[in-house]
């Protein structure tokens, strides 16, 4: 009969009264039936699926309210697990007839508890009489046994009529190569909680209750239990298991873990391994090439918008408000440049140095500045050494980094793929664990896979110790009264796709030799730290989005050293990457922006690498390296953050190498005095010292956490994991100074380099340039501020200011095109060798007690005198070149008061104009003069080289070199 004789919904209407074996017929007579067949899937197929007693939805227990993607695949698939327990066929391989003859034998069905004379009356005496593979179904009833009862023939047993009819108060031990128990409720017998064990046959357990009892598998023995409930405290334990597989499970109210497995899985397998690692394979591809259901019903997130579902942050601007903000000051820049207006978002008086830096403090000095605003012939300066740093721009989203996809991530990791493709051990998929204290504990080298499952209201949901491995994907953690996931004691694994939120300690815990490889999650709304890696905890965490967590992002304390890469870690309510406790790890090539606090935080012994970071659009500080911080911040984008763009206190010995520091609404390098409690830039967004000490969560109130686990006699004294400080500067020489080299710091709403400090500093090869108030102010300097190589170039005001008793040396700097005078110095010190050309004001101008050698310099004012010397200054002005600023200007080139008796000036030159052919910086050309190779910043220099480059200018600096010359020469 042809299909197209009859409307197709008539059709659909008697097939619907075919039974499964017909409907398999049907599929059989041509391609046009087989469409027919399948188009009823949402009717026919989801009866049968639902009508069959030994399977629940597809999607219980997770989400049993969505249809599954296909009826009839959720049947077949249904079907094919159901016959796994009879594909014992080892004795079989002698002959293919034997084997035919074998499986064509019909098997025998007993029945228990039925009308007298029908079947048995005990439950052990059908099991006495039942052969291999025949079938003993219990009726409606109680069963208990007060012994335990041995397994000893292949045999099924089955429940008859619903779920909950047929309980079992009975003990197994099963001691045949294979089993299947199907539509049963257990209950634990009075002598033992255990109510199934086996160590070396296979039991498969479909649709059937637990309550209060336990589970035990032990290797080479083998389980495969689907869509069964373990309730009431139940559990499964798994000792040295080399396969097991828990399908569509759900556990809930343990006061222990709900699956436990231990042991190294056993090399000996029982005839159902190789089915079972087909199965799981089987598995891992649907799971794999399907859409995933867990990240979806969070809600979808961009990574170009500001708001999440799921994230507690209210108010979040998103990446376009931030560039249109950015536009916006810019342009209102642009118009007040020159003026005393704040920014945006600014109030009350911020910049303490004005009162130095302006050029209305001596009004006789003002009087004879010269009204001409341009000379006939300007030097050019276009040529200095660090001129490729002078147009660095402020980068949008679309230069992000973007995050890989987990594929992606493992085409590029061998090590991740061979964890993918493991699949011994204990299988967990699809199933629901909730309301007890743990969900899955693994230990002493034991092995587990997670794929697709529900933690959630549990005091922990993954626990991985003692050796122990893992491999979890695409799983959903939530509410967990402490950590969601649990690492320590040299555990390792691959933790990938997950959904991890909303846990009231770290999303993930690592600690202790843990190793684990965290890819591609979504770690996010924890009333803690998104990640915490401490006591010497390692791991590579590389694609993950770590956002809205109420403590840092990524917190590592302790000497945990972790590979942090590719992260996109925003939108937190405290920092975004804190390294605290003598914390360590490689922070690279993240984006790290919209956090409450600080992007990146550095403090007490933090020792991290930070390279090729984004950190941006924070509301606080870009990067904060506060109290006996340490650390290699290198090549990183720091722009447009609230406060400063890296806070560093005195005590703390950081390199800055090779970042732009750019667009920062307040200082672009602020270096404060320890000792200093009065922050003079309190507001909105900024916060005091002590403040700044709370920035995360502090590593005492970690230590008392219900994490702990103090119930299992392990104190958790986590400084006792600390190495020593041979062994944790071994590959690392130790740094004396502060250095602050190669950085590009510009277009900053107050000083680009503000130095209050009570230790000393190096400031070297800095391209400082077009921030909205002075180039370099130092306020504060109790020891000696290097200042060497440096280009300072049109910022609003000073270009370098130096206040009273700071001790300071400027050598080979290049001071440009900066709005009020070239340098403004008041302490004591040197100014050697620089090129101070095209300033607004005066060139150099030294003043009150200042005790100062101005030695060698070139120097060119476009209004008033090339240097001023005034007041009660000590020193010498010798062998200074000055050119002349106007052609019609009669000043002497040096202004000195004629009271001073204790200034020496001898040997400066003044220069002036000819012709523009001859008027140029030449022999040296323009300062500063760049010792790295052309094109070659330290950003994208190999990492043990920018360290050995950093060593050998600290050390040339520190040798007083300034004495003999040059510091470049002395490097070279």
């Amino acid at each position: 009969m042809e299909v197209g004789s009859l409307p197709v919904e008539l059709w659909r209407l008697i097939l619907a009264y075919l039974p499964l074996p017909d409907l398999g017929r049907c599929c059989l007579v041509c391609r046009a039936w087989r469409e027919l067949i399948l188009s009823l899937d949402s009717t026919r197929w989801r009866q049968l699926c639902l009508g069959c007693p030994e399977c629940r939805h597809p999607n219980w227990p997770r989400r049993p309210h969505l249809p599954p993607v296909s009826w009839r695949e959720a049947l077949r698939q249904h079907a094919l697990a159901s016959r796994t327990w009879t594909q014992n066929g080892s004795d079989l391989h002698s002959s293919a007839c034997l084997h035919l003859f074998r499986r064509r034998k019909d098997r025998r069905v007993w029945h228990v508890g039925t009308v007298a004379g029908r079947g048995y009356e005990t439950f052990r005496g059908a099991l006495a009489a039942a052969g291999p593979y025949d079938k003993v179904v219990l009726h409606a009833g109680v069963y208990e046994e007060q012994v335990e009862v041995s397994l000893k023939v292949p045999v099924e047993i089955v429940g008859m009529g619903k779920l909950g009819d047929v309980s079992l108060l009975v003990s197994f031990d099963q001691q045949c190569p294979t089993a299947r128990l199907c539509n049963l409720v257990f209950m634990p017998a009075w002598f033992s909680p255990v109510v199934y064990k086996t160590s070396s046959g296979h039991v498969q357990l479909d649709n059937c209750n637990f309550e209060g009892c336990q589970l035990h598998i032990r290797g080479p023995g083998t389980c495969q239990a689907r869509f069964c409930s373990f309730a009431q405290g139940s559990s499964a334990h798994f000792l040295g298991v080399a396969i097991s597989l828990m399908d569509s499970c759900e556990f809930s109210g343990g006061d222990s873990a709900s699956v436990t497995v231990e042991g190294a899985p056993v090399s000996e397998r029982n005839w159902a391994f190789k089915h079972l690692v087909a199965l799981a394979k089987t598995f891992t591809m649907m799971t794999s090439n399907g859409s995933t259901e867990i990240s979806n019903q969070g809600g979808k997130d961009s990574m170009d918008a500001g708001s999440h579902g799921n994230t507690p942050l209210e108010g979040v601007n998103t990446m376009k408000d931030w560039s249109k903000q950015e536009v916006d000051w810019e342009t209102n820049w642009a118009k007040q440049k020159g003026g005393d207006s704040l920014l945006p978002g600014q109030d009350g008086t911020m910049i303490e140095e004005d009162g130095m830096e302006t050029s209305s403090e001596s009004s006789e000095e003002d009087d004879e500045l010269d009204g001409e605003k341009s000379t006939a012939l300007k030097l050019s300066y276009d040529q200095h050494g660090l001129a490729h740093l002078s147009k660095a721009d402020m980068p949008d989203s679309s230069a992000f980094p973007a995050l890989l996809s987990l594929s992606a991530e493992l085409q590029r990791d061998a090590e991740a793929r061979e964890l993918v493709a493991s699949v011994q051990g204990c299988l967990l998929r699809r199933c629901l664990l909730r309301d007890g204290k743990g969900g899955v504990h693994l230990c002493n080298h034991g092995q587990a896979r997670l794929e697709a499952n529900v933690f959630r209201g549990l005091n922990y949901a993954v626990r991985c110790i003692q050796n122990a491995k893992m491999v979890m994907l695409r799983n959903e953690v939530c509410g967990c009264k402490a950590s969601g996931v649990f690492l320590r004691l040299s555990a390792q694994g691959l933790i990938a796709d997950n959904n991890i939120h909303s846990n009231g300690e770290a999303g993930l815990d690592i600690r202790k030799g843990a190793n684990p490889i965290i890819l591609c999650n979504r770690i996010h709304s924890g009333l803690r730290s998104g990640i915490v890696v401490l006591g010497n905890g390692r791991g590579s965490i590389r694609s993950n989005q770590i956002y809205g967590n109420k403590e840092a992002g990524v917190y590592i304390l302790f000497n945990g050293n972790p590979v942090v890469s590719g992260n996109h870690i925003f939108q937190g309510l405290a920092a975004g990457v804190a390294v605290n406790e003598n914390g360590r790890g490689l922070i690279s090539e993240n984006v790290i922006r919209q956090n409450q606090w600080g992007g990146a935080d550095i403090r007490r012994g933090g020792d991290p690498v930070l390279r090729n970071n984004f950190i941006c659009y924070g509301f606080s500080d870009g990067v904060v390296v506060g109290e006996r911080g340490r650390g290699l911040i290198e090549g990183n984008h720091i722009y447009g953050n609230r406060g400063c763009g890296v806070w560093v206190m005195s005590s703390s010995l950081p390199q800055l190498i090779g970042n732009h520091i750019t667009h920062n609404r307040m200082y672009g390098l602020a270096v404060f005095c320890r000792k200093d409690t009065e922050s003079a830039v309190s507001r909105d967004g900024y916060h005091s010292l002590q403040d700044r000490e709370r920035v995360v969560g502090v590593g005492e109130r970690d230590r008392g956490g219900p994490e702990n686990f103090n119930e299992e006699g392990e104190l958790m004294a986590w400084e006792s994991d600390i190495d020593s400080e041979d062994e944790r500067f071994s590959t690392r020489r130790p740094i004396t100074v502060a250095l602050v080299e190669n950085n590009c710091i510009s277009h900053n709403g107050a000083v680009g380099v503000y130095v209050k400090s009570s230790e000393p500093l190096n400031v070297v090869s800095n391209m400082v340039n077009n921030n909205r108030r002075a180039g370099m102010s130092i306020i504060q300097s109790a020891q000696l501020t290097r200042l060497v190589g440096n280009c300072v170039l049109c910022n609003g005001w000073t270009g370098v200011a130096v206040d009273r008793e700071c001790r300071v040396e400027l050598r080979g700097n290049g001071v440009y095109g900066n709005g009020c005078h070239g340098v403004c110095f008041r302490g004591d010190g040197l100014i050697v060798e620089n090129d101070v050309v095209g300033n607004n004001a005066v060139g150099i101008r030294v003043m009150d007690n200042a005790d100062v050698k101005v030695l060698r310099n070139r120097v060119q004012a476009l209004r008033g005198y090339g240097i001023s010397i005034k007041e009660r200054v000590r020193g010498v002005v010798q062998e200074n070149l000055v050119y002349q600023g106007h052609p019609t200007c009669t000043k002497t080139p040096i202004r000195t008061n004629t009271q001073n008796m204790e200034c020496v000036v001898l040997n400066n030159s003044l220069l002036r104009p000819r012709s523009q052919a001859l008027w140029a910086l030449e022999n040296p050309p323009p300062r500063p003069h760049n010792t790295n190779p052309s094109s070659v910043t330290p950003a994208t220099l190999p990492a043990h080289l920018a360290i050995t480059m950093t060593n050998r200018i600290t050390a040339s600096v520190e040798s007083g070199c300034h004495n003999n010359g040059s510091i470049f020469c002395s490097i070279l």
